[in-house]
């Protein structure tokens, strides 16, 4: 992305404007989202109930939009130098699958004890990793994105497996162990794997064969010099449709109960806090440098809202305190995760130069 190019050449004025002015567009898309739920109460319903089994279509079309120039990007030529390096797959299972869902639950008993169906919509929130918005966030922050679809691509495959597993041992098992309050949640295998196709397939699958189809047809360099910066503007027009309509469906239950809303926050800003920095701290210390740190730290921070969210409502209700609680995640995750992106990029200069940088022009 230009976000790149600039950064390298330290030239503000080379970056779009759409690049240039981004936590603004998100602010406005934010604004717009919650001013068109409270304006037009029926908003949100109307957008609920445009479904296809289940999936929310006017996010699932916002989502595939916004992965796929990112995934277009991916020099799938270089994935076996990511499926190769131990520390950062072993490492990022370990903070996806045994911190983070542990950390979440911590957080939510600490922090909302008198709120149980929030405690119990943002423990699902822990057990549901990141598969979509990670790769713009990745992207944004310079990060590795062979590594990043290597680790979305391994997220989905535990996800699948390991999802039901430990919403028992998290709802039902360890709070019977610790003497707390148990709940109950479900769900199949299947409809984690919809999700994973859904959210994840299409756009991958799309990526790679548009990839494929353009270096054979007009050679890399007309690629990655012509066709991507016309794809790549498109991944953020994705992204802000995508928290106009997030925003718009909840607008009305925010802005009515915003007391309930910090309340959710709390936890999830330690959360992410943790997540994120966890991940930067440990690819310090496993030496993976810049791009590599940043990628497992996005994707142990991010998480999969709108799989929590189907499972929330699925098992709780639509109107449930569970299903509010997914839909706060992204709302908090939002203007979080962006504010990361800057960090991260101010953080570039106290790595070592990587030996796979990024090509700017891609």
């Amino acid at each position: 992305m230009s976000v790149e190019t600039a950064t390298r050449a330290g030239v503000a004025g080379k970056l779009s404007t759409l690049d240039r002015y981004l936590p603004v567009w998100i602010g406005v898309a934010m604004a717009a989202g919650l001013l068109l739920g409270r304006m037009l109460p029926g908003l949100g319903d109307a957008l609920g109930a445009v479904q296809v089994d289940g999936i929310s279509l006017p996010i699932a079309i916002g989502l595939l939009i916004m992965m796929y120039p990112v995934l277009a990007k991916v020099r799938y030529d270089r994935l076996d130098s990511v499926t190769g390096d131990r520390g950062l797959l072993l490492g990022s299972l370990a903070l996806n699958w045994v911190l983070g869902p542990a950390l979440m639950f911590a957080l939510a008993w600490l922090l909302l004890p008198d709120l149980p169906e929030y405690r119990t919509g943002l423990i699902i929130v822990g057990l549901a990793r990141c598969i979509a918005m990670v790769v713009i966030w990745n992207d944004l922050a310079c990060g590795d994105r062979e590594a990043a679809a290597v680790l979305v691509a391994l997220n989905s495959l535990f996800q699948v497996i390991m999802f039901a597993a430990l919403g028992w041992f998290y709802l039902s098992v360890l709070p019977g162990w610790l003497g707390l309050e148990r709940t109950t949640i479900e769900t199949s295998p299947w409809q984690i794997a919809k999700s994973v196709l859904i959210f994840l397939g299409i756009p991958l699958l799309a990526g790679y064969l548009t990839r494929r189809l353009g270096e054979r047809a007009k050679g890399r360099d007309y690629y990655e010099s012509t066709m991507l910066p016309r794809i790549g503007p498109w991944a953020l027009y994705g992204l802000l449709f995508t928290i106009v309509i997030l925003f718009a469906l909840q607008g009305a239950q925010i802005t009515a109960r915003p007391l309930d809303v910090v309340r959710i926050a709390i936890p999830l800003l330690a959360y992410f806090a943790v997540m994120w920095g966890g991940g930067y701290l440990l690819g310090a210390v496993l030496g993976l440098g810049y791009e590599r740190t940043t990628t497992l730290a996005f994707t142990a921070a991010g998480n999969n809202f709108e799989l929590a969210i189907a499972v929330a409502i699925a098992t709780y209700g639509a109107s449930s305190g569970q299903a509010l609680a997914g839909v706060v995640g992204p709302l908090i995750e939002v203007p979080v995760l962006v504010g990361l992106v800057y960090v991260s990029l101010a953080l570039r200069d106290r790595f070592p130069s990587s030996t796979a940088a990024r090509d700017p022009l891609a």
